[in-house]
């Protein structure tokens, strides 16, 4: 696979962000044959505010990025993406818990994995250290103070630490501790994906698609009962039905991730590992023809996570199974809606239909 490099703009949430067209880009917009669903905008006062509060957390309170990246953090969009992926949240309170959930996950991706300040190698140990920092460690004097102040230091664990203190005002200690194992989820993804840029390895499509499924958007979409003002039981949420429904909306969500971000992974810094990429080498195809594969791959986990979903509604009946799933499925929505019409962060590759 030929693949020419080069480098564009870092800061907080823009590990991927490259907003200039290059040649052969399209604009972007929902990928042709792309299966989706239509979503409502949400309010602008209402964006407007949830991205007045995130911005106010991020730089007063926890001085999560330099002034250098206020550009960049301002042009991700956070109040727009959990506005729409959060359709029926509780309330502003609510939303902004979401956003700053994410924009601490993407301040540990960023600064921890990613181009600027991230590598592969020793991300175990920044991940080790990101991990605790959800959860009060626990040693001896002065070991545990000295972690402590180790934690202080850094922002992504900053962001983290106040975001699950925020999330936690809000919740319940079933559904934080169900957050924490997501993001260890997330975690365990991001170290198979650091694994293959050591190894300097394409994995296969199998392996892919399975590390796909855990560095996902999981942590958002799993807690969209909390966001929405309600608590879905243990009992329900850790039902195999419901966890396979999960499971296939995690995938899914980042599938999308890996569709639209293709062009300006083609521009990064280093190499990037996404579905048309993977597919592109394990089977020799052209990258149309990869990309068009990776396409119909997606349509199909949707199509499952569909049909999973109306069966897991059937076996567990009862209003919370069906506004829990019906949440997740607004949550895939919205998530879909955001990448492809965010025309600051993403363009379309050339060989795709014209608009």
């Amino acid at each position: 696979m030929n693949v020419t490099f080069s480098p564009g703009p870092t800061g907080l949430g823009t590990s991927s962000l490259r907003a200039r067209r290059q040649p052969g880009e399209q604009p972007v917009r929902p990928i042709p044959g792309l299966y989706w669903h239509p979503v409502k905008e949400p309010e602008p006062a209402v964006v407007a505010e949830v991205d007045r509060r995130i911005k106010r957390w991020a730089v007063e309170e926890i001085d999560l990025f330099p002034p250098e990246w206020e550009e960049q953090f301002d042009a991700f969009g956070t109040g727009r993406y959990v506005c729409l992926t959060y359709p029926e949240a509780a309330g502003l309170d609510h939303l902004e818990a979401a956003a700053q959930l994410l924009v601490a996950e993407n301040a540990v991706d960023d600064c921890y994995c990613e181009d600027h300040g991230g590598s592969p190698h020793g991300l175990g140990a920044r991940l080790l250290m990101a991990h605790s920092s959800l959860e009060r460690p626990h040693s001896v004097a002065p070991y545990e103070q000295q972690w402590q102040q180790k934690l202080d230091s850094e922002a992504p664990c900053r962001a983290y630490r106040a975001s699950m203190e925020f999330f936690n005002r809000l919740t319940s200690d079933q559904v934080r501790d169900r957050e924490v194992h997501d993001l260890a989820r997330l975690h365990l993804g991001y170290l198979a994906e650091a694994a293959w840029s050591i190894d300097g390895v394409v994995p296969g499509i199998p392996e892919y698609l399975m590390a796909r499924q855990y560095n996902s958007f999981r942590p958002c979409l799993s807690i969209v009962d909390a966001i929405d003002g309600y608590l879905f039981p243990a009992d329900l949420h850790d039902h195999p039905k419901v966890q396979q429904v999960i499971a296939l909306a995690s995938l899914a969500t980042t599938l999308i991730n890996d569709l639209y971000s293709y062009t300006k992974e083609l521009r990064s810094p280093r190499p990037h590992v996404n579905l048309p990429t993977v597919v592109q080498v394990q089977e020799g195809l052209p990258p149309d023809e990869a990309y068009g594969k990776a396409v119909t791959i997606h349509n199909d986990v949707m199509h499952r996570f569909e049909e999973e979903a109306a069966a897991c509604t059937a076996e567990l009946p009862g209003p919370l199974t069906a506004r829990y799933l019906r949440g997740i499925a607004d949550w895939l929505d919205g998530n879909h809606w955001w990448h492809a019409t965010n025309t600051r962060r993403y363009t379309l590759p050339g060989f795709l239909p014209a608009q």
